[in-house]
């Protein structure tokens, strides 16, 4: 787990709080599709990515989501920092993308380290940020992009994030995932292969 740590987080925080994460935190293996947060839920510890993508979504009273951000190696939840701190309930999902490696660190320790060590500090500010850009930028595209522009920003992070290139998601969940109807993204996709911007297969999406 140490040289994972030091590989993902060396450059961030110093040797003593590596050691701290590395005699307190849990390492969690978790199979791509796993939902590791449900809405109402208490947060007893919080996750730090040392490999693979996790998505964090809102989901409303019907049971549709919409995608918020992603989480990549070397990052943390905003969100679920605010729920530990707080001691308060879920307000988002949050499933793996793909097989994903955390480590996970006790409720407890947070505002400790926040007072202990200055790198986990700005690593927690920096990380509130880093989210509050994604958030503004999930609400313009929601309210300033057209439909067909929202699906060509999802599938150019899509494929940035994996590691074929490739999307495998049908339509139905790329539809899920935008808060949208099937219909209207097979449609979408189907515009989008004519003009030679993608390519579409079984269950996948490539662009061109």
């Amino acid at each position: 787990m140490i040289d994972k740590l030091k590989e993902n987080y060396g450059s961030i925080f110093e040797a003593a709080l590596i050691s701290e994460i590395e005699r307190v935190g849990i390492i969690k293996e978790v199979a791509s599709g796993t939902q590791l947060m449900h809405i109402g839920q208490y947060i007893k510890s919080m996750p730090l990515v040392l490999s693979g993508t996790l998505k964090i979504m809102r989901e409303d009273q019907e049971g549709d989501s919409l995608l918020l951000y992603y989480l990549e190696r070397g990052e943390t939840c905003a969100m679920t920092l605010s729920c530990c701190l707080g001691n308060q309930k879920s307000e988002i999902i949050a499933v793996t993308e793909s097989d994903t490696i955390l480590i996970m660190i006790p409720i407890e320790k947070m505002e400790s380290w926040t007072a202990q060590f200055k790198s986990w500090r700005n690593f927690v500010f920096e990380s509130y940020n880093h989210r509050i850009k994604d958030l503004l930028e999930t609400v313009d595209s929601i309210a300033f992009l057209k439909m067909d522009e929202r699906l060509i920003k999802y599938l150019e992070e899509k494929s940035r994030i994996s590691e074929d290139g490739i999307i495998h998601k049908t339509h139905q969940e790329i539809a899920y995932e935008l808060h949208t109807s099937r219909v209207v993204i097979s449609r979408l996709l189907k515009t989008l292969e004519k003009k030679g911007a993608i390519s579409i297969e079984r269950n996948k999406v490539k662009l061109l």
